[in-house]
């Protein structure tokens, strides 16, 4: 392989275009190469971005392009474990939009493909990558907030539009598949816990989409509350309340979108210090480590096995609700 990793991206997507493109153009030690897409006009902000790139017509054929070693995939969800195994299959390093598969059991064949091929096959949870995760599980870890006896997190935004894929069930689409990945997985990073046990469920319908969950659970250290909906004010924020202190991350999910990052950790006497992070792109940085990583750099901080336990909680939910 190139010294420099040569992306493509499957598909010409809004997210692509706004975010994802613009963080494999900056990220150290990669370049965009290629996009595949059957509509040039779609393609035409992607070389407005990098001029030189190459289009394919087809994902079958960008796959075929000796010249591409990783891929990022960005389709509808019901598509991420089918082309995630013919880009591997491929010898394609492969970064998929969250979330990569639909149950914990197909996280396992992909565990397995990327073992057996020897690529690196990573889940796109890009909040991992962001200095304000790594610093809320350090202090955590250094006993911040004592002994832990409660998480809360919550995630929303309203999105009724009735074409849009999050509300297409048959795609893949519904509340929990979309933003309760950030609020189960950025828990366990940070606690290092798994659920014991899904306590209760309460889910609003929209014919057969999930638009709002509420949720509790019972993991071994801490009581569990969470929320995301796709029918309220966009709202965010994750709470770690302990015996000590209580420590709470603003803007969690879309750093510097939604809001600037923080970290307020209030103490005894109603003492409180805070940490900001305003500069951070969570995606470039995302991409600069799977780069790193691909060429043989610190092991990647979102391996698939992480995935598989966010997913593994998601299928307790839809469990529970059943």
């Amino acid at each position: 392989m190139s010294k420099t990793v040569r992306w493509g991206i499957l598909g010409a997507s809004n997210f692509a275009k706004r975010q994802m493109a613009p963080a494999i153009h900056l990220a150290n030690g990669g370049e965009l190469t290629a996009v595949a897409t059957s509509d040039p006009a779609k393609a035409a902000d992607f070389v407005a971005m990098a001029p030189g790139l190459r289009i394919h017509d087809s994902y079958e054929a960008l796959l075929a392009d000796p010249d591409i070693d990783a891929v990022y995939i960005p389709l509808p969800n019901h598509l991420h474990v089918e082309w995630t195994k013919k880009a591997a299959e491929a010898g394609k390093h492969v970064l998929c939009e969250k979330p990569i598969a639909l149950n914990a059991a197909e996280i396992d064949d992909l565990i397995a493909l990327s073992d057996s091929t020897g690529v690196l096959i990573a889940e796109a949870f890009m909040i991992l990558h962001h200095p304000q995760w790594t610093k809320a599980q350090a202090l955590f870890r250094q006993g911040a907030i004592g002994k832990i006896a409660r998480v809360g997190a919550t995630f929303s935004y309203n999105n009724p539009d009735p074409n849009n894929i999050r509300n297409r069930k048959n795609i893949g689409g519904g509340g929990l598949r979309d933003i309760g990945v950030y609020i189960f997985g950025a828990t366990r990073f940070v606690t290092g816990e798994e659920p014991d046990r899904i306590l209760s469920t309460r889910i609003d319908w929209d014919g057969d989409v999930d638009t709002t969950a509420h949720l509790t659970a019972q993991f071994p250290s801490f009581h569990y509350t969470g929320l995301v909906s796709m029918r309220m004010a966009p709202y965010q924020e994750i709470v770690f309340h302990g015996d000590a202190a209580v420590m709470t991350l603003t803007a969690p999910f879309n750093a510097g979108v939604y809001g600037e990052a923080r970290i307020a950790l209030s103490g005894p006497e109603q003492t409180t210090q805070v940490w900001r992070f305003t500069a951070e792109n969570h995606y470039v940085r995302q991409v600069a480590a799977f780069n790193a990583t691909v060429q043989g750099g610190a092991d990647y901080a979102c391996p698939l096995e992480f995935s598989r336990g966010t997913q593994a909680m998601m299928d307790m939910v839809f469990d529970a609700v059943r």
